[in-house]
């Protein structure tokens, strides 16, 4: 299994002028590829082939338009190919049905809010005795390991990302893992807003609302920003504290998602959530709370651990009434307005919390479904 471990970087003042070196050279090898295949397909020419585009960038660093690319690291431009190699790979796969619609690949732009490039193993970059990330034609670049890698990565991609930051990310590949405890606990969990997460045992995992909590902060951010001339030095300072303010946001639901759904994947065999219609709630007047509980990257997390430690997952469908069915006997009672937060089933008196009756239910129909 791959496994990504991420780790906060610090590159000198002349560090960061070698990684913007290097994220401008791969992104007009990624640019100029792009326009050859477009080209191509515009004078009905055939598909321009990965080792033809590939031969032209060699050519490219040869001619004095583009002599500068041979500054940084030709693994970096290799990768950068491989890109628009999966970006079409990924638009195809969509027009043939074997995976969600994407887009056509775009140029990428120097004012893309995130920036990155790669390094593979063949580009001979290492992690120093001192613990220093040593990258081709950048040099040392201090790291802040925040745990240990369970073995050497094969790939690292250093990041920019919109706050500014600087991060390297590093592909491991892991056999086995360390098991998490025994059990043969089972969890249904219903997703909601006041509650992020309610549980079929009757926890309820209050909403933190990273969103609603910063909103005053960021709102100063943007009118500070909103001020500043287009085009200034300022605007570019208040448009990086407005991002650093967003970020912070992002790392804070982060966390909690990872922290939660390690502890409920710990805890259980089997791992049951009901399949929300994140994009249809997003267009309602609940669409910033929607956005602040960030439900799509939590349920993302329990299903790569839960396969990571053998454990179970399903997601049961959007249609599913589990909010109507009565848990102790299977009577349905009806839909519920949003207001009703417990009832009491019509056919076998059973007095229900809303939340906790859903989760059993999903808990229920989990069993049902789950492979295995």
């Amino acid at each position: 299994m791959q496994l990504r471990y991420s780790f906060r970087v610090y590159p000198t003042a002349g560090q960061h002028q070698s990684l913007a070196r290097a994220f401008g050279c791969a992104r007009v090898v990624f640019n100029d590829a792009l326009a050859a295949r477009q080209a191509a397909h515009q004078a009905g020419l055939p598909f321009v082939k990965a080792a033809e585009l590939s031969a032209a960038m060699t050519a490219a660093k040869k001619t004095p338009e583009r002599a500068w690319l041979g500054e940084v690291s030709a693994v970096v431009l290799q990768q950068s190919l491989r890109d628009l190699e999966g970006a079409y790979r990924a638009f195809f796969d969509g027009l043939a049905g074997k995976r969600p619609r994407m887009g056509a690949p775009r140029f990428k732009s120097r004012k893309d809010a995130r920036q990155s490039i790669r390094f593979t193993a063949n580009a001979r970059w290492q992690i120093t005795e001192g613990g220093k990330l040593a990258l081709p034609k950048i040099g040392e670049v201090k790291v802040k390991w925040s745990r240990r890698l369970p073995c050497t990565p094969s790939t690292v991609t250093v990041v920019r990302d919109t706050a500014g930051r600087y991060f390297a990310s590093f592909v491991v590949e892991t056999g086995d893992v360390q098991d998490p405890p025994d059990t043969t606990a089972e969890v249904g969990i219903d997703l909601g807003l006041e509650h992020f997460a309610v549980t079929s045992d009757g926890r309820k995992i209050t909403s933190p609302r990273f969103l609603r909590r910063a909103e005053k902060k960021l709102r100063k951010a943007q009118q500070a920003l909103s001020r500043k001339q287009r085009g200034s030095t300022n605007r570019d300072k208040a448009r990086l504290n407005l991002a650093r303010a967003h970020a912070g946001v992002a790392d804070a639901r982060r966390e909690f998602h990872h922290q939660l759904s390690t502890m409920l994947v710990r805890e259980n065999q089997a791992v049951y959530v009901e399949t929300l219609n994140v994009k249809g709630l997003a267009r309602t007047r609940l669409a910033k709370s929607v956005h602040d509980a960030g439900w799509s990257a939590f349920t993302a997390m329990l299903e790569y651990k839960t396969a990571r430690y053998g454990r179970r997952f399903a997601r049961v469908g959007r249609a599913f009434p589990s909010s109507q069915l009565c848990s102790g006997c299977g009577h349905s009672d009806g839909p519920k307005p949003l207001h009703v937060r417990a009832w009491t089933c019509t056919e076998c008196g059973a007095e229900h919390d809303r939340d906790v009756n859903a989760a059993r239910n999903i808990l229920t129909e989990g069993r049902r479904i789950a492979p295995g």
